[in-house]
């Protein structure tokens, strides 16, 4: 990549990360991005798809496939603590997890693709809304000018801290976990303190579930992990006993029917621990994402890019834990999602001291320029 290529990617980045937004509210990210590709000229350009998303349309001169490759344009509601230049202007808003690098790569796929054309097809560069909160994918895929650009395969990476920089992180099947997070709330009924016997208080039952929930795993085939997150019970009034209680935990699975067993299994048993007590219960679900599974097809295509930049490459046997809502575009076309290495020594992600660091950005372009001239010609 020339040097007047990079420097204004990493500008680009750089005012992206001094300026995020939350999910949902990408609305000035979304017209920065778009004032960015008025220089590129990119053939079509669809806005507003998925509430404040992008899509940048390149058409080839033949016939052939539809490709998609997607960046993030939200940041995570999270206090910013660094000492640079570009740190957050947000008051409590940051890019703390490398969507404001990711939209730059894709961003630099513009500028190459402005000069280099599909020779066969159509290559689609997506900017997605609100993946943190997993609404992101699913509301640009509900959309009505999504059938428009539909692909037949659909790319996307993520900086990966903890592994060399530049390192492509790659896998067949399922890549990033499925996982919902479960509300539980319990009523019971309150009384005076001094006569707990006359109320029904819900505190035992919400630490029997608590405790069994995190034990739940331990009882299923396949990997799963459910991590309780929140617990509040009552009110501050030392002169009450607790008559409600509210639990938030987070189920994870490698695969979408797993997690689903699990949510199921999991209400079987806070529904006897409530019965047991004496108390209603009823459950609430919120920031579900779904498996991200590499096809094989796209997989290879990735893998090929890797080789022939003659990049190091990690081929990981076990998935990755975390979530990302990119798979829900597993669930409609053929997908690779990939890890680019961002430092051995770099702050993980979602840490309040993690940026992204500017010279992965180069070796991102060049991955998904390998991929599309692989597909397109």
């Amino acid at each position: 990549m020339e040097k007047a290529t990079f420097d204004l990617l990493k500008e680009f980045r750089r005012t992206l990360h001094q300026n995020p937004e939350l999910s949902g509210e990408e609305k000035e990210t979304a017209k920065r991005v778009d004032d960015f590709f008025k220089q590129i000229g990119p053939d079509q350009t669809i806005k507003n798809i998925g509430r404040h998303g992008l899509a940048f349309v390149f058409e080839g001169k033949e016939k052939g496939l539809t490709s998609l490759y997607r960046c993030e344009l939200d940041g995570l509601p999270i206090v910013e603590d660094n000492r640079i230049l570009h740190k957050s202007n947000a008051v409590g808003i940051s890019h703390l997890c490398g969507h404001d690098g990711h939209m730059a790569i894709i961003a630099g796929v513009g500028m190459y693709l402005k000069e280099h054309r599909p020779a066969k097809g159509r290559v689609i560069l997506l900017f997605q809304p609100a993946e943190e909160t997993g609404q992101g994918a699913e509301m640009v895929i509900g959309d009505k000018k999504f059938s428009k650009i539909k692909p037949d395969l659909a790319f996307a990476l993520h900086n990966l801290p903890g592994y060399e920089k530049n390192q492509i992180v790659i896998k067949k099947g399922a890549f990033a976990a499925a996982s919902v997070g479960m509300i539980i709330r319990l009523k019971g009924r309150n009384a005076h303190a001094s006569h707990p016997e006359s109320g029904n208080s819900p505190a035992e039952a919400m630490s029997k579930i608590i405790v069994a929930l995190q034990k739940m795993p331990d009882a299923m085939k396949k990997f799963t992990l459910i991590t309780v997150i929140h617990a509040r019970l009552g009110e501050v009034a030392f002169g009450t006993t607790p008559g409600e209680a509210t639990m938030m935990a987070t189920l994870r699975a490698y695969e979408n029917e797993t997690r689903e067993l699990l949510v199921s299994y999991s209400e079987k048993l806070c529904k006897q621990i409530a019965k047991e007590y004496g108390l209603e219960i009823s459950f609430e679900y919120t920031e579900a994402f779904a498996a991200t599974l590499n096809h094989e097809e796209a997989w290879t295509f990735g893998n090929e890019a890797a080789k022939k930049l003659k990049l190091k490459t990690k081929h990981i046997r076990i998935p990755f834990r975390w979530s990302e809502d990119f798979g829900q575009f597993s669930i409609q076309t053929k997908t690779l999602l990939f890890g680019l290495g961002a430092g051995k020594s770099q702050p993980q992600l979602h840490e309040n001291n993690y940026d992204f660091p500017d010279e992965i950005i180069p070796t991102g372009v060049k991955m998904f320029e390998e991929i599309i001239n692989q597909i397109h010609g």
